[in-house]
C-alpha cells in the first residue's frame, strides 16, 4: 500500500478511468489478449539527466548513522511500557472513511490522495463503527481480478460475473461488491484501554493493524500499526530503561531476522509478482539480479502507479522495469532522488536498525 506501490482495465466509451473488471465469458477460458502487441516504452528516467540531491558519501553517511532518538514523550517517562494503553497511541484525525456503498475507483482516489495507507469502510456517514477496511493489499488483489490475472473460485464465481457484466455497461462497481472477492485482511480491534503487551501479541500473528474502539463500544478512535508502535518504542526508549538497554546490541546476538525470505528475479513479469505477493500474503517482495543481489522492492502500495488505463503494458513488463518506474516518479513527485534499497547486517545494533526503519518509514 516499507514501500509503496496498476492498472485499469477497459472502459466503456463514456468513461476513461480504470479499475473496470475484464469481461470473462466462462470459468473454462483461461486466455486473454495480452497487452504486448501494444507495449510502449516507458519515458526515460529523469534521473539520468538530474543531479542527485545528496552526493554518494552524503547518502552514505545517513545510512551508516541514523538520526539518534527524539525527544521523549514526558507523559511516559517512568511507567512501564507493558501497561500503557493502546489508545494513547492513536491519533483520530489519522482516520479515513468509505462506505460499502461507496464506487471502487472513488475509495481508490481516496486512499491515493489521502496519503493513508488504509480507508475504514462503514455503512452509513453518520457511523464511527468501522466493519472492514480497504487498503493497497485490496487494490492489488482488485486488479488482478479485474485485469485476467486472477480468477475467483467456485463460490465467487457469480459475484465475479455479475461485476463483469457491471463493468460493461458503465456502472460503478461498488466497495461492498470488489471486496467480497479474494483473500482479505484479518480484521481486528482492540478497546482503547488494552495494553501493548495485548498488541505485541496480536502482530506476532501476522497482523499488520488493529483498529482501537473507544471501551464498551465499536466506535474507532484510532489505528495502530507495526511501524507505530515501533517507532513510539524507539522515540521512547529512554523511558523504558528495559528497552534502551536491548539497543545496543547486535540483530545477531538478539536472533531477530528471517532467514528465509521470498524475492523474485528482476527479469520476471511484474504481472507474476504481484500474483506471488497475493498468494503468499505478502505486502512487499525483494527484487534481485541474476546474482541475488537485492536491487529493489516491490509493494502493495506501488499499485497506485498502475490505476490508470496508459499503465497497462506495466504488468507485462519486468519488475526491473517497474522499479526504474517507481523511482522516477517519486523523483518528479518528491523532487529528489530515492534510494532504492536500505540494509542493514547481523553485526548492526538494534538501534541502528530501527532508526533507519523509523528514518525510512520503511517496513523492512
Amino acid at each position: 500500500m516499507q514501500a509503496q506501490s496498476s492498472e485499469d482495465i477497459r472502459s466503456t466509451p463514456s468513461r476513461s478511468s480504470s479499475l473496470r473488471v475484464q469481461h470473462t465469458p466462462s470459468p473454462l477460458q483461461s486466455h486473454r489478449q495480452s497487452f504486448t502487441e501494444s507495449l510502449r516504452g516507458h519515458p526515460p528516467s529523469p534521473r539520468a539527466t538530474r543531479q542527485p540531491s545528496l552526493s554518494q558519501a552524503q547518502l552514505q553517511e545517513l545510512l551508516n548513522h541514523p538520526p539518534t532518538t527524539g525527544s521523549a514523550d514526558p507523559r511516559f517517562a517512568g511507567r512501564d511500557w507493558q501497561h500503557i494503553g493502546v489508545g494513547e497511541l492513536c491519533d483520530p484525525a489519522d482516520l479515513r472513511w468509505v462506505e460499502f456503498d461507496s464506487g471502487i475507483e472513488d475509495a481508490t482516489n481516496i486512499l491515493i490522495n489521502s496519503g493513508a495507507h488504509v480507508l475504514l469502510v462503514r455503512h452509513r456517514k453518520d457511523e464511527r463503527a468501522a466493519h472492514a477496511t480497504y487498503d493497497y493489499r485490496d487494490l492489488t488483489q482488485y486488479l488482478l481480478f479485474a485485469t485476467g490475472q486472477l480468477q475467483p473460485d467456485e463460490e465467487h464465481f457469480p459475484i465475479f460475473t455479475s461485476l463483469a457484466k457491471k463493468a460493461q455497461a458503465g456502472h460503478t462497481i461498488p466497495l461492498r461488491d470488489a471486496k467480497s472477492l479474494g483473500n482479505k485482511e484479518p480484521f481486528i480491534t482492540l478497546p482503547s484501554t488494552a495494553n501493548l503487551t495485548h498488541a505485541i501479541e496480536v502482530f506476532g500473528g501476522g497482523v499488520h493493524r488493529i483498529i482501537i474502539v473507544e471501551e464498551g463500544t465499536d466506535n474507532v478512535v484510532g489505528i495502530l500499526s507495526q511501524l507505530r508502535l515501533v517507532k513510539f518504542l524507539w522515540e521512547n526508549g529512554r523511558s523504558f530503561p528495559i528497552l534502551d538497554r536491548l539497543y545496543t546490541q547486535s540483530i545477531r546476538d538478539l536472533g531477530i531476522g528471517s532467514q528465509q525470505t521470498i524475492s523474485v528475479n528482476g527479469d520476471m513479469a511484474l504481472k507474476e509478482a504481484l500474483k506471488l505477493m497475493n498468494h503468499e500474503g505478502l505486502t512487499s517482495l525483494a527484487v534481485v539480479d541474476n546474482q541475488c543481489n537485492v536491487v529493489g522492492n516491490i509493494s502493495n502500495v506501488d499499485t497506485k502507479l498502475l490505476t490508470k488505463s496508459s499503465s497497462a503494458p506495466l504488468l507485462d513488463n519486468t519488475c526491473i522495469h517497474f522499479i526504474s518506474v517507481i523511482l522516477s516518479t517519486r523523483g518528479m513527485n518528491d523532487g529528489k532522488d530515492s534510494f532504492p534499497v536500505f540494509h542493514i547486517n547481523p553485526y548492526s545494533t538494534l538501534a541502528h536498525t530501527v532508526a533507519k526503519l523509523v528514518a525510512t518509514k520503511a517496513h523492512r
